[in-house]
């Protein structure tokens, strides 16, 4: 692993808070120390941020659009190097890491083309009123460790397009790929765009206070998302939070189950099922509840576990000793509780953090596996008799960020999909994202949305320009 530097205007940074170690996920041994900023280093990169917001705030659209498809030629360019980092400190097998490059440097381009259009609000014969989008400003991004360049380029890229300059955290856990990103930005991009610090987070708390930064943009927990708002309220910066899910899916009666078992179980597992909108609630009728469990089983034990570097491996470890914890907890506390643990995929021997899938059947109400968001390799498995009451059961969560109805009645299923509370509702999938569709959470599952023409937008501010002819 190369020494990847933190980056403050332009320029690499050594560490004045020491170093920390970052494990390897596959082995639970540390492989690497990340550098440790300090607070005044966070300052520093502030004050970078701010001082090339003066200039980068006037440079055109052309310009950035420009700059912006340099980007993604350069993550291109290094697409192999970055897919190992993820790897290594991520821990997810390596096809799934190459579809995180792939899709960041989709995502730089899409983002890249987006307009940010003048709108006219009259125009008579004496009076034009227009409304201008303007830059925020600094814009904070606070990582998660999940998809750690995805999501890394979900914050920046809107951001620069839409005028602001970064100050990019990323999480403990998965540092190395955002400093390798930023470096690789700033062969790109002028001093002080984009810049970027690791820490243990110590810094998270300064950054929402900080009276330079005009925007978080935040993924992550719910509980830090409460902290972060709270702490913005000092110079009532603009959030974008998306915080934790717990989404619940529908199967409904005479459902293919051949045409959709495949499709559940991706998007329950996608990532070792660490992912904020995964399916991690499903609800099934009784009439077809035995069958659909049974084809989850039968394709759980089809999946091979491993470091995500050895050939034929398409199921990693979970990515963090906490996570381990808490999925083994809920699984322990289910059996417990009544329910039937389904794991029978080969776990490799070692200190790793592996959990094999789980298909938990005969799972309740009130269960933990079903009340707590699991973000890990384990799935609950519902019966139901009555559809109102799977939607109410699926409602009752206190987060809304994704839901799911699966048949073959597409009527029916989108009567039923348009009374889920959550922020997007699919169709015969879920965990689909997508540049050009707006993306958020409602209820605990945080507010404003990423992507698209909506997602540009939470990055600026209106300007009313009121002339009188």
């Amino acid at each position: 692993m190369n020494n990847y530097s933190m980056i403050i205007n332009g320029l690499p940074v050594a560490a004045e808070a020491g170093s920390f170690a970052v494990i390897d996920p596959a082995t639970g041994v540390s492989f690497a120390e990340s550098p440790c900023a300090s607070v005044a280093q966070l300052d520093q990169a502030v004050d970078a941020a701010d001082m090339a917001f003066q200039t980068w705030q006037y440079s055109s659209h052309e310009e950035r659009k420009a700059l912006l498809h340099k980007v993604a030629d350069t993550i291109e360019n290094h697409a192999a190097e970055l897919a190992e980092i993820i790897v290594k400190e991520q821990g997810k097998p390596l096809a799934l890491a190459q579809v995180e490059v792939g899709g960041s440097v989709a995502w730089t381009r899409y983002t890249a083309e987006l307009e940010i259009p003048v709108e006219v609000v009259e125009d008579s014969e004496n009076k034009r009123i227009e409304m201008h989008r303007k830059p925020l400003g600094v814009v904070g991004s606070i990582l998660p460790w999940n998809w750690p360049l995805m999501i890394a380029v979900w914050h920046i890229m809107p951001a620069l397009r839409a005028g602001n300059t970064v100050v990019v955290k990323p999480s403990p856990l998965t540092p190395f790929n955002t400093l390798r990103l930023v470096e690789l930005m700033n062969e790109v991009l002028p001093a002080g765009v984009v810049n970027v610090l690791t820490d243990q987070d110590q810094l998270g708390p300064a950054m929402s206070q900080h009276e330079k930064i005009r925007k978080i943009v935040f993924t992550g927990s719910t509980p830090t998302g409460q902290h972060i708002m709270r702490s913005a309220a000092s110079n009532l910066k603009r959030l974008t939070l998306e915080l934790g899910g717990n989404d619940g899916g529908i199967v409904l009666p005479g459902a293919d189950l051949d045409a959709i078992t495949e499709g559940i179980f991706q998007t329950s597992f996608l990532n070792m099922g660490q992912t904020c909108a995964a399916l991690k609630r499903l609800y099934v009728h009784e009439s077809q509840y035995e069958e659909l469990a049974d084809k989850l089983v039968a394709i759980a034990k089809e999946q091979t576990l491993g470091s995500g570097f050895e050939e034929g491996v398409n199921f990693g470890p979970l990515q963090n000793q906490m996570q381990y914890d808490h999925v083994n907890r809920l699984i322990a506390e289910a059996r417990e509780a009544g329910a039937t643990i389904h794991a029978s995929a080969n776990v490799p021997e070692g200190e790793g953090y592996f959990i094999a899938p789980t298909i938990v059947t005969e799972a309740t109400e009130g269960m933990s596996v079903v009340d707590e968001e699991q973000f890990g390799s384990v799935l609950p498995v519902i019966s139901y008799t009555d559809v109102e009451d799977a939607i109410r059961q699926v409602n009752a969560s206190e987060n809304g960020l994704g839901g799911s109805v699966w048949g073959a009645d597409l009527e029916q299923a989108q009567a039923i999909a348009s009374r889920l509370e959550c922020g997007t509702a699919w169709i015969n999938g879920h965990a689909e994202v997508l540049p050009h569709a707006p993306f958020g959470g409602c209820k605990m599952s945080g507010f404003g949305v990423e992507f698209g023409q909506e997602g540009l937008f939470e990055y600026t501010r209106i300007q009313v320009v009121n002339i009188n002819r």
